[in-house]
């Protein structure tokens, strides 16, 4: 329901818009940056970001300018390095030499609505934008140290007795959620260079939960902080 919320609030915006001044720019280009992300788990694994990394491809439509608002729409095809590192602690809540770290390979689309406000030719812009965004999961890996402590049963040595996840492999590959963010943008003649960040809130999960699943939650929490480069292909 949140993403037909947002996709509703674009297309009425570009609607009420169309007393302004319109405009028909397409850019396109690249993108790169880094990923701050834990997965939200319930019942709670104690965690450290995992640092992962995104590159893709731009595209954004200008529409038009209403007012000193520029509106377009911003699309965009990543691969991004997600998952989890985890604080390992034992039952005792010390800290152990284990570590773990689960590297979650994304195909990524987020659709996103862009105001911006500034100057449109040789100068620095503001934006904000927000939308809806699409993965799906195409490759896991698990890292983890040699030192592995366990307890007296033989079991991963853990708060609570979650070690479950260390040999469970995702059960759901599509992953839907939210993002919103902020940047800047340098227009210039040789294109358009960008900065921004974003925070992205999974709507789904990637394990089952169910009442008898493992988990009652296991949803994406990442922080984006990205680099782009646009030209102009019709202005």
């Amino acid at each position: 329901k949140y993403i037909y919320i947002i996709l509703f609030w674009f297309i009425s915006s570009v609607g009420y818009s169309q007393t302004g001044e319109p405009r028909s720019e397409i850019a396109f280009g690249l993108n790169g940056g880094c990923v701050l992300n834990k997965v939200m788990f319930d019942p709670t694994i104690k965690q450290n970001f995992h640092v992962g990394h995104t590159l893709g491809m731009t595209l954004r439509i200008t529409s038009e300018k209403y007012f000193n608002t520029l509106c377009a729409l911003q699309v965009e095809l990543n691969l991004a390095k997600i998952g989890w590192n985890e604080h390992i602690l034992n039952g005792s809540s010390e800290k152990l030499p284990d570590t773990y770290e689960r590297n979650l390979n994304y195909l990524q689309m987020p659709f996103m609505a862009r105001l911006a406000w500034g100057k449109e030719k040789n100068g620095l812009m503001g934006f904000f934008l927000a939308g809806p965004q699409i993965g799906f999961l195409f490759n896991e890996k698990s890292v983890k140290s040699d030192i592995w402590t366990v307890d007296q049963n033989g079991y991963p040595d853990r708060p609570n007795m979650m070690y479950h996840q260390y040999n469970m492999s995702c059960d759901k590959k599509f992953d839907y959620g939210i993002t919103a963010g902020l940047g800047i943008e340098l227009n210039t003649k040789l294109g358009h260079f960008i900065l921004d960040g974003r925070y992205y809130y999974g709507l789904s999960d990637i394990y089952n939960n169910s009442k008898k699943d493992v988990f009652g939650r296991s949803n994406h929490s990442s922080i984006y902080v990205k680099l782009s480069y646009l030209i102009n292909l019709r202005k």
